[in-house]
């Protein structure tokens, strides 16, 4: 959706190791593009006529990609039946990918799988609901024949649960936990790091709320127009400032947007995403939100 959320891609906490500087805005776009171009052609290589379509997907196909912190997102759909070996065959290309250096590789996340596999009609591949919808509504195609038109959008259910799931495995983690209740030393951190974790709820509340994905504008706006907090709403606005000029770490005023405002950011979607999850019949998921923001309150 990363989201979006993209809400797959963003799962590294890592800055870019791959620019010896920082590229201004056309440069970093046009080396993103390369990007996306060497995929494409990795695939074809990799899949040949099973490829059916490659699909930039991401701030990179609805925009607002950001070079300090936003990540290269590619759909791949292939032919069906999808065949055992694909999930091998899609990590030698990032591998080879990686392998190259070129600027943003290590920022890569593909998602894959085939039009049965993407319409429920059979198991397999990679594609989570969130980064689906992403694909159907803003997929721009890099090669192939565009098969958007031939997919059923998730439901809200599967988006709920896909972002739920999402956030227990990447977010609650005790490390991650630990972050969020100390935001001084957060603060001290990588930019990239805190700008997705400010982030990602913002996109999660977005897609429960309205059924879509989009922008990391999209969801800041439509969260401070709903929010109960003001320190929560002050911390989403900034947190798209640093997207494009990242603060030194340690800054001051960052800092003091964190302590005032990430606890209630996220006790606002835990609370949320609890509600909806028991409503969805996800008693086990529901819980779990509930003893994360038990954590995050003790």
């Amino acid at each position: 959706m990363a989201p979006a959320l993209s809400h797959g891609s963003a799962e590294r906490f890592i800055p870019s190791t791959n620019m010896a500087r920082a590229p201004d805005d056309t440069e970093a776009r046009e080396l993103a593009e390369n990007l996306l171009d060497a995929v494409a052609a990795a695939a074809r290589q990799a899949f040949g006529q099973r490829l059916t379509s490659a699909y930039a997907l991401g701030s990179l196909a609805h925009g607002g990609f950001s070079a300090p912190v936003s990540d290269i997102d590619v759909g791949l759909v292939l032919a069906d039946p999808l065949d055992g070996s694909d999930a091998e065959t899609v990590a030698g290309l990032m591998s080879s990918i990686a392998a190259s250096r070129k600027p943003f590789a290590d920022r890569l996340s593909v998602f894959w799988g085939s039009i049965h596999s993407l319409s429920g009609v059979s198991a397999g591949g990679r594609f989570p609901s969130p980064d689906r919808l992403d694909l159907i509504r803003f997929g721009r195609v890099l090669a192939g024949r565009d098969v958007r038109g031939e997919l059923p959008s998730p439901t809200q259910k599967e988006l709920v649960v896909a972002g739920g799931e999402f956030a227990l495995r990447r977010l609650a983690t005790d490390e991650v936990t630990a972050k969020l209740k100390n935001p001084t030393a957060l603060a001290s951190s990588d930019p990239r790091t805190w700008t997705k974790l400010v982030l990602y709820p913002l996109r999660f509340l977005f897609t429960a709320r309205t059924g879509e994905v989009g922008p990391n504008e999209a969801a800041v706006d439509h969260f401070v127009s709903h929010a109960t907090g003001a320190a929560a709403a002050n911390l989403a606005r900034m947190a798209i400032e640093w997207r494009n000029v990242p603060p030194d770490s340690g800054d001051q005023d960052a800092a003091e947007a964190m302590t005032s405002g990430l606890i209630p950011l996220y006790q606002e979607f835990l609370s949320d995403h609890e509600r909806r999850l028991r409503e969805y019949g996800r008693v086990d998921l529901a819980e779990a939100f509930r003893e994360w923001q038990q954590r995050l309150r003790a």
